[in-house]
């Protein structure tokens, strides 16, 4: 049985969380690189009373789709235990895949999702969703995705009809960002105080900007 690789934890600073918000970085990204890159920095700054689990998922995990029990193994239900109520996920790339996987799995422990540069399928599924005018109109007869694409979709299309609120969804990208076609599907979908764009790629430098101009719109709603 795959377990995640790594998970480092960083607890707010001189405060009581009261929420938990989970960092799942994409292929070939560390967990502690999230640290290194100023994003744990930029949530405590603010004096948010949100403590952060940074996960590393093994790479398996995010291909058969196992990526959800492991998280909610080794972080969720733990922090469940120690009485979180409230739980985030930011996911990055291949993290955004397992973000959406997990709340599909499970919705009522999710309260919102980040994702930013969200790897949603292959190009081969990408250029379906363009086809088919975008995520709302996209149906999984005779698609080419993966089972696990395919239920991240499915999840969406439900939940974006329902227009419910938890989990609340936020997206980010960089104009220049590979999979920028992908976001843009879903971009459509989202109110737009909730959709972030900047020029840039697929990278770090992008990513961090993102999640700085994404926290100064207090999506955690918490009192400070």
């Amino acid at each position: 049985m795959k377990e995640l690789v790594d998970c480092r934890y960083y607890e707010a600073p001189g405060r009581q969380a009261r929420v938990l918000l989970v960092m799942l970085p994409g292929a070939g990204i560390a967990a502690d690189e999230f640290a290194e890159h100023g994003m744990v920095a930029s949530v405590h700054e603010l004096g948010l009373p949100v403590d952060i689990a940074a996960a590393h998922p093994d790479l398996g995990l995010y291909l058969d789709g196992g990526v959800t029990a492991a998280l909610h193994r080794a972080v969720v239900e733990p922090a469940l235990a120690r009485g979180f109520s409230r739980i985030w996920l930011l996911g990055i790339s291949l993290g955004g895949m397992g973000a959406l996987l997990y709340a599909s799995a499970y919705p009522d422990h999710v309260e919102g999702i980040v994702l930013l540069a969200p790897f949603l399928g292959t190009k081969g599924t990408t250029a379906e969703l363009v086809r088919a005018g975008g995520l709302s109109a996209w149906s999984p007869a005779g698609s080419i995705a993966t089972e696990p694409e395919q239920r991240l979709l499915l999840w969406l299309q439900g939940h974006l009809a329902r227009r419910i609120e938890a989990p609340v969804l936020y997206l980010g990208y960089g104009q220049e960002d590979r999979f920028a076609d992908a976001h843009r599907t879903l971009a459509t979908e989202l109110p737009a105080d909730r959709v972030l764009v900047t020029p840039g790629g697929h990278d770090w430098p992008t990513w961090a900007k993102l999640w700085r101009q994404l926290l100064a719109r207090a999506p955690f709603r918490v009192d400070v």
